[in-house]
């Protein structure tokens, strides 16, 4: 891309970190050579998102191949020799021996990786970068944004298995808010079954009720659940008027 670049990174051992460090690295002292210019060729830290599995593992791969004509870099017809991308790799080679394509291809189409299953997914991909309005329901819109890539129940049991841990340093703020609301929807989706409750239960009127407000005041005792969140949540109203619900929650609990 002009200003950026996107990998899809499967690693064997927790080494992303040491790799992004040499390949950043040696990237901006070669940049800065050619261009004999100095100083720092990146921005802040890179972007790291995990994947679910291979499924999730092919819309990357789709996102990425497809981005020079979402970006208006090239138009459609020019997508299979973008020179910057794997896809003329995998297409006309030489292909690095670190450039596998079995698992995706094989999520995407139930392509071989062969010559054939390629050729497959080349006409896919071109079909599909001629028709802007198919990329939204192929879940390309907006792929970057996030911290994970994957299905909701995944995001959610991820979000949970770090709730007790610190959250990464590098990680933006719009990040951070969609991990802990994720935590924060497994939890209420845990206690509304353990309460024989369903989300549309929620919505119900009135909306203060004595089961809503102990599961308002669990959440937000156990999990941190911003004031915010619960009340758009669990439809109790303004934050303002949730926040005095909970303060009289807790000294009728006392």
């Amino acid at each position: 891309m002009k200003n950026h670049f996107h990998l899809a990174i499967e690693t064997l051992e927790p080494t992303l970190g040491e790799g992004m460090h040499w390949l950043q690295g040696t990237l901006a002292v070669r940049f800065n050579r050619f261009r004999s210019e100095s100083g720092h060729l990146f921005q802040g830290r890179y972007k790291a998102m995990p994947v679910e599995d291979s499924e999730a593992l092919a819309r990357v791969v789709d996102y990425i191949h497809l981005n020079p004509v979402r970006a208006k870099v090239i138009p459609p017809e020019q997508l299979l020799g973008y020179r910057w991308s794997s896809l003329r790799s995998l297409l006309k080679g030489p292909r690095p021996a670190c450039l596998s394509a079995e698992l995706w291809l094989m999520a995407r189409g139930g392509w071989a990786d062969d010559a054939k299953g390629v050729a497959g997914y080349a006409e896919y991909l071109m079909a599909l970068a001629k028709d802007e309005a198919e990329w939204d329901r192929a879940g390309l819109v907006g792929l970057a944004k996030g911290w994970v890539i994957g299905t909701a129940e995944w995001r959610r049991a991820l979000a949970k298995g770090h709730a007790t841990l610190r959250l990464e340093s590098g990680m933006a703020a719009q990040e951070r808010r969609e991990l802990r609301e994720a935590a924060w929807e497994g939890a209420l989706e845990e206690k509304l079954r353990g309460i024989g409750r369903q989300e549309s239960d929620l919505v119900t009127k009135p909306r203060k009720q004595a089961w809503k407000l102990d599961l308002a005041g669990a959440l937000r005792d156990e999990c941190g659940a911003s004031i915010a969140w619960l009340a758009r949540r669990l439809h109790l109203g303004q934050p303002t008027t949730v926040r005095s619900y909970l303060h009289v929650w807790k000294q009728a609990k006392k």
